[in-house]
């Protein structure tokens, strides 16, 4: 990370590994129930993917006072939002998933949760940002009690929104030296491998079936079971573990230039469009047809990241841009999930 194309390749390869954990997590997300290893896998990638880009993408968030970021992220995010909404509402009634055709832009459409909340942490930022670490403690006391409200849910990824804003807000109050001083001392790159893989055994040991919804981060404490005052301790508890494992993440992440790096640029692509493909094969292929590949992890992850590498191209990118980045309204690039 000592120079800006070093830096840039950083976070490119950290964006190319977390839209394939992406990926792949929503490839075996109908698998995990009835593999142990499988599910294992899941509930880590849950635990810190989302957080570790929406952290990223905060920590490129620091121009929001400058003229003009808000109509950019008005025509990069949220015209995106309502375009997409539109675009996944036909596809689920074509393919059956949906009996009736309806557009709802109050309740986003499985992914399309992030755009949402991403209009909405750039807003946020308003208010935080200029009270820097008192905002932030704010940010995760609201993240808390926002659980404690029965009637919150996907209404316009309101949990969502106050659940995962702390790592929003902590990414833009990172510089560049802190960040440094938190992944590439001596000790970060081990500290990471061990991270890893404490997270994993600790999860396969005793990660709880029922526990998922925490880690989606989607619904109140009431509807993941029976809401008890200890909740918001857990969640608390959730927020530092899964900061833990997001920097150990992000320690063993290389600044070298590789192949797939430059699919790092795209990742908007990938996450917008994966879902068509995915969703389809769920759609068509019956469930004991699925099981049939469960067992074959190599194949999973050769499927997700041949998904990664084919909707990360630059073919994709030349005929889509105008749906993902409106380059018939703006020549500008945003700075989240595409950068």
């Amino acid at each position: 990370m000592a120079s800006t194309s070093k830096r840039s390749m950083f976070f490119d390869n950290a964006k190319f590994v977390l839209i394939f954990l992406v990926v792949f997590g929503h490839v075996i997300s109908p698998l995990k129930e009835d593999d142990g290893f499988l599910f294992t896998l899941y509930t880590v990638i849950f635990l810190f993917h989302m957080p570790a880009f929406i952290l990223i993408s905060g920590y490129f968030a620091k121009g929001y006072r400058k003229k003009g970021y808000l109509l950019k992220t008005v025509k990069k995010v949220l015209l995106p939002y309502f375009i997409f909404q539109i675009i996944y509402s036909i596809f689920y009634f074509v393919s059956g998933q949906e009996k009736s055709f309806e557009i709802d832009f109050l309740h986003p459409h499985w992914s399309l949760w992030f755009l949402l909340s991403m209009f909405c942490w750039n807003i946020m930022l308003y208010l935080f940002a200029k009270y820097r670490w008192y905002g932030f403690l704010v940010s995760v006391i609201l993240g808390i009690a926002i659980g404690y409200i029965d009637s919150v849910g996907s209404f316009l990824s309101l949990s969502r929104t106050f659940v995962f804003f702390p790592y929003f807000l902590l990414g833009y109050l990172l510089d560049k030296e802190m960040l440094r001083g938190l992944i590439r001392s001596k000790i970060s790159r081990p500290l990471g491998v061990v991270v890893i893989l404490a997270i994993m055994v600790l999860f396969a040991i005793g990660f709880p079936k029922d526990a998922v919804p925490w880690l989606l981060g989607d619904t109140s404490y009431a509807h993941m079971g029976k809401e008890q005052f200890i909740d918001g301790l857990l969640r608390a508890g959730q927020y530092v573990l899964t900061l833990v494992v997001v920097f150990g993440f992000l320690a063993l992440i290389p600044s070298n230039k590789f192949k797939v790096t430059r699919i790092g640029e795209r990742t908007l692509y990938v996450y917008l469009f994966h879902g068509f493909i995915l969703k389809s094969i769920q759609s068509f292929l019956p469930n004991d047809r699925l099981d049939l590949v469960s067992n074959n992890y190599v194949l999973l992850i050769i499927f997700s990241f041949i998904i990664c590498i084919g909707l990360g191209s630059y073919l994709i990118k030349k005929y889509t841009s105008p749906l993902v980045e409106l380059d018939i309204l703006s020549g500008h690039r945003q700075k989240g999930l595409t950068r």
